[in-house]
Formats: structure tokens, C-alpha cells, sequence
């Protein structure tokens, strides 16, 4: 991330262009796409010539620089027409940011370029089947011989394993470390012999983007492919760019909830019972109101953890707060919305569907919401002590 700032004409203007290629481009065939549980190769490529695959990257490298306020709202607007193809591109921007903020010059000069152009994709490879929220628990190794790395062992639910060319792997360099945690190194990891994707993962919603699991067998990596090459950094590399990862599921959070609610605002006025629209029973208008001010609410909280971020404030609090509660937000507004939907909320002729299997996704992803809370708590302890 940089520090470039961005006008309110140019960001209302980036922000139309991003409406209109929802409308014209994404809307009509998310539904299928969902259904079919079919990869969207021309959406990626038109996410790609959008400047997407750089959001977050400096202009130096090719990237758009955006600040964290106008990504967030860049990922709001998207999920609420379809929450999954955020995730390719928020996996990938992980790995960019792990990356730019702590790889060597040499590393930002070879791999940051492509990485903002889109022409390589990837994201970030932590999760292993015994290890998600607990990283310090992975159990992937790396043995260094001469200028490689030798790399066995199994990581899964990454996202981009399929469609994706290159990693930021955890491993452990050193498995007797105590702490653990200085033990941990992370890699730039290509594809290439040794490394082979397992089985692709079924989930409940989340559909059309790759949850895969990746095996290293043997695999070689080259020395200058560690992360600002020095071994036992990989821990705080990885857990670096988690506030941008929270904030980005918090704001796909956002955008459920927000869809959630606008579907049930237009059937609640077509839809009548009793000889007048749904939308002027009180039993619905008490729905909508908790619907609109938990969207309200769950926005703030995303762009105030945003705006610290950009300001290069520590804010895990901040972050944990909104994704803990913009994913809530997301899951009750799903629901309340399936329920204003009546039968047609069950059918999959409905896109209220769609979001109602998509919002569980955002209470795990990028950290439990137990664990956010457990976070929040301890910052807060930790910042209003008692002398």
C-alpha cells in the first residue's frame, strides 16, 4: 500500500464505472455462473482491464494505489451484486501486499508488475487441514539445500489454487523454534514440479471461485524466493497484511448486507397481501428498519477501520470490530430478506438465495468471529488500562 490520495471526482468516478460494469457485465450471468459453480474466465479478464488485480499496489509497480476507504468500497459494491469474485481478487492483492511491504527490492521489481497487471494470479497459502485459525500450528516445512528450498507438505481452502499461478506460502524453516512463531518463514511460491493442486472443495455458497487444496512434494523453490530473505519473519509477514484481508471481508459483509436489504426493499413494495403491499404491514417495516441500520452501521464501522489503515494506524481493533459485525450483519440481512421473500426467497430463481448461502462464508474467513472477538476485547483492555 502507498500513501496516494484520490479526489472525491476521480474516486465517484472509478466507483460509476464499477456500478456500471456490475449492471451490464456481472448481473446477468452471476446467477448461472453460481448454479453451475462455473469459474467466470471473462469477468476475471474484465476485472483484469478494470485494474482490479491492482487495486492496492503502488503506481510505481503498475498498480492503481488505491487507499483502503476506496478498495472497501470498491468490494462493498461488488458483493452486493455478487460477494465470491471478490475473493479472487482480495487472495491475490495478499499476496501483492506480502509482497511490497516486506519482500526485497529485487522481489517488488520482479513479481509486483505482473501481479498488478493480472498477468500473474495467486493468493496466499496459510490454512493447512490441522492449522487455520492457530497459523502457528502448521506443520509444511522447508529444508534449505545450497540456493534452494525443499518444500513437502499439504495446505487446503486456498483460494485461487486452480486458476491461480503463484502463492505466498507459510512454511516452517525451523519446527523446533520456541516461540513457534520464529520458526516461520514465508515464500513467493510458482507453480512448478512438486507443487500439484489436490481436489477442489464444495462448498455451500462462495461458488464459481477455486477452494483448493495444494501438495508440495519435493517441491524446489529458490533461495531468493523468501520473502525479504530472511529466515523466521513469516508469522508477522503473514499476520501483516490480515487488518487489509479483515477489512475486505468486512466489507464484502457490507455489500451482502446492503443487497440483502435492497432486494427486500423492491419485492416488500411489489408484493401484496391482504389487498396492499407487504412493505406497509408493520411485522415487515420493523424488518427493514433493523435491515437498513444494521447496513448503516456495519458501513461506518468498514470505512472507519479503512480510514485508520490509510493513516498507517495499527488497526486490528478497528478491523476485528467491523468484520466481527459487518459478517453478522450480513448473515441477519440474508436471512430477514429470505424470510420478507417468502417461498420465493427458497427459490433459486431469486438471487436473495445467492447471498443467503454466500454471508456464512464472511463470520469465517479471514479469522473466526469468535476470534475477532477475542482480539477486540484485548486491544481494548490493552488501550484503556488502569494505571
Amino acid at each position: 500500500m502507498n500513501d496516494r490520495t484520490i479526489e472525491p471526482a476521480e474516486q465517484a468516478q472509478l466507483l460509476d464505472a464499477i456500478d456500471r460494469w456490475l449492471k451490464r457485465e456481472v448481473e446477468p450471468v452471476a446467477m448461472r455462473h453460481d448454479h453451475e459453480d462455473s469459474y467466470p474466465t471473462r469477468i476475471v479478464e474484465q476485472m483484469k482491464e478494470l485494474g482490479l488485480f491492482g487495486a492496492t499496489v503502488s503506481q510505481e509497480y503498475g498498480g492503481l494505489g488505491l487507499p483502503a476507504t476506496t478498495y472497501a468500497q470498491i468490494i462493498m459494491r461488488i458483493s452486493s451484486v455478487w460477494m465470491a469474485i471478490t475473493g479472487i481478487v482480495n487472495s491475490h492483492l495478499m499476496l501483492a501486499l506480502a509482497i511490497e511491504k516486506f519482500g526485497t527490492d529485487a522481489q517488488k521489481e520482479k513479481w509486483l508488475p505482473k501481479l498488478a497487471s493480472g498477468e500473474i494470479r495467486g493468493g496466499l497459502a496459510l490454512t493447512e487441514p490441522d492449522a487455520g485459525t492457530d497459523l502457528q500450528g502448521i506443520r509444511v516445512t522447508a529444508r534449505r539445500e545450497g540456493d534452494h528450498y525443499v518444500i513437502n507438505g499439504t495446505k487446503t481452502w486456498i483460494t485461487n489454487g486452480i486458476e491461480g499461478s503463484c502463492f505466498a506460502l507459510l512454511v516452517k524453516t525451523d519446527p523446533d523454534a520456541v516461540p513457534r512463531h520464529k520458526g516461520m518463514s514465508l515464500f513467493i511460491a510458482p507453480k512448478a514440479e512438486g507443487f500439484t493442486v489436490g481436489r477442489k472443495l464444495e462448498k455451500l455458497g462462495y461458488k464459481s471461485i477455486d477452494s483448493a487444496e495444494l501438495v508440495f512434494d519435493d517441491y524446489r523453490v529458490p533461495a531468493d524466493c523468501l520473502i525479504g530473505g530472511e529466515e523466521g519473519q513469516g508469522f508477522y509477514q503473514a499476520t501483516g497484511g490480515l487488518e487489509l484481508g479483515r477489512i475486505n471481508v468486512a466489507a464484502r459483509g457490507v455489500g451482502i448486507a446492503e443487497g440483502a436489504l435492497a432486494l427486500a426493499t423492491q419485492y416488500a413494495q411489489i408484493r401484496k397481501t391482504f389487498g396492499k403491499p407487504i412493505a406497509e404491514h408493520q411485522a415487515i417495516q420493523l424488518k427493514i428498519g433493523e435491515m437498513a441500520t444494521r447496513a448503516r452501521a456495519a458501513r461506518l464501522l468498514v470505512l472507519d477501520a479503512a480510514e485508520a489503515f490509510d493513516r498507517g494506524e495499527r488497526c486490528d481493533m478497528q478491523a476485528g470490530m467491523a468484520k466481527y459485525f459487518a459478517s453478522e450483519a450480513a448473515l441477519e440481512n440474508s436471512t430477514e430478506s429470505l424470510r420478507i421473500h417468502g417461498a420465493y426467497g427458497y427459490s433459486k430463481e431469486y438471487p436473495i438465495e445467492r447471498l443467503y448461502r454466500d454471508a456464512p462464508l464472511t463470520c469465517i474467513g479471514e479469522g473466526t468471529n469468535e476470534m475477532q472477538r477475542i482480539i477486540i476485547a484485548k486491544q481494548w483492555i490493552k488501550r484503556n488500562a488502569i494505571a
